[in-house]
């Protein structure tokens, strides 16, 4: 639960912030060990904008994550205690109240006594990657806190790289494509409706092109609010069977591995977020099988998730991963199957896995770059030859009219 509480300093200051704590009196206990004399205290009381609350658990952003990362790790090389480490990076969230209650939240565990890990599994103020968590679990066991945090301040800024790099490729094909279809379907619904009443006036045959055009007028005309609403209903249905039913979402997921191109993509994506995953964590001294099922978590596709949780299991049996994965050499690539089986037998896993994990962010970046290069001039193509199709269509009875 959240406090909200209102006191004096050691030093004399008034303080007004916040803290976690399981209870008023474990509050209370809290604030002593800091020194501060409360003068008022109480929890704090979800609004109507509960969803906006710091009540609830925040989803802290790669971006930011990997920045706090970078800082613990650099404070803690310099001979900085975690504490003071954190005590340092709360000043840089003086304007983000929910990092700054987070780090506060951490620095009161470590002062009872918890480890870092600890620290982070019992807070309940943000969501924090379950990879993340045993990641630092392990290496603090381990003396390499510093080394994991810079690891993955790595992992988690190439993840938030590789995002923003895709939205911002495919936000102008995204536009392109949106424009095109309002423009293609404001000609059918005004435009082709306006011209028809001038052929009507005519009395002659029209020829197939025009009939074909005139006929998608007419019914974009009198079904245009019908399609923008089952437009939205059908999106807002896909969204939310993606959700709420598994089955659904495995099935979506399914195809879209079958796709030419798009699959190989989003396939390769999701092996190299697991090699770099599963490298960083088998190289911080975590058991081979929890680290299958720790990198399967970071894993969007339905599909590969499976996969990769029935083969952690045969692992468990005594199989190799690679033998594991054999059996689903049709749903995973091939040359990641024999990788890891070159890397078993030379006992190099961690080595093959940080280069599969290179290569094919490597491999999708050009493919990416070759699928938006050939995008752009066939959406040009494609608005072109509709637009004219329909204005050819229009003019043709013109020109059979002067002809005759």
């Amino acid at each position: 639960m959240i406090f909200k509480y209102k006191g004096i300093d050691a030093k004399g200051r008034k303080v007004s912030d916040k803290i976690e704590a399981l209870t008023l009196s474990d509050a209370k206990s809290k604030l002593k060990l800091k020194k501060i004399i409360y003068q008022k205290i109480q929890e704090e009381s979800p609004s109507i904008f509960a969803s906006l609350s710091l009540s609830r658990k925040y989803k802290i952003p790669a971006k930011e994550l990997s920045s706090l990362s970078r800082e613990l790790s650099m404070y803690i090389r310099s001979g900085i205690t975690i504490v003071s480490a954190l005590k340092i990076v709360q000043t840089h969230y003086e304007k983000n109240p929910k990092m700054k209650l987070f780090l506060t939240t951490l620095s009161t565990h470590l002062n009872e006594g918890k480890n870092f890990y600890t620290a982070l599994e019992m807070q309940s103020v943000v969501i924090l990657p379950e990879f993340f968590k045993q990641s630092i679990r392990v290496s603090e066991s381990g003396g390499i806190l510093d080394e994991v945090l810079l690891e993955l301040s790595r992992f988690l800024k190439e993840q938030d790289r590789i995002n923003k790099e895709i939205k911002g490729a495919f936000a102008y094909p995204s536009f392109m494509i949106i424009i095109s279809l309002l423009m293609i379907s404001f000609m059918l619904a005004f435009v082709v409706p306006q011209i028809t009443g001038i052929f009507e006036s005519m009395g002659q045959e029209l020829p197939a092109p025009t009939i074909f055009v005139i006929a998608m007028g007419d019914f974009f005309n009198d079904n245009f609010t019908k399609i923008l609403a089952a437009i939205f209903v059908f999106v807002a249905l896909f969204l939310l069977l993606m959700k709420k039913s598994k089955i659904f979402a495995y099935t979506v997921h399914s195809i879209l591995l079958k796709l030419p191109l798009f699959g190989e993509i989003i396939q390769k994506s999701e092996l190299a977020r697991f090699s770099y995953i599963a490298s960083l964590l088998t190289a911080s001294g975590v058991p081979f099988v929890q680290t299958i099922n720790l990198s399967t978590d970071i894993l969007n596709n339905l599909v590969l998730k499976e996969i990769f949780l029935k083969a952690s299991k045969k692992v468990v049996e005594g199989k190799l991963l690679s033998h594991a994965l054999n059996e689903h050499v049709k749903k995973i690539d091939y040359a990641f199957i024999q990788s890891i089986a070159l890397g078993e037998e030379t006992s190099q896993v961690v080595n093959v896995l940080t280069n599969m994990s290179e290569l094919y962010f490597e491999e999708n970046r050009d493919k990416i770059s070759m699928l938006l290069t050939l995008l752009e001039p066939a959406l040009m193509l494609f608005v072109g030859g509709v637009i004219g199709f329909i204005v050819a269509a229009m003019l043709l009875p013109i020109f059979s009219m002067s002809i005759g």
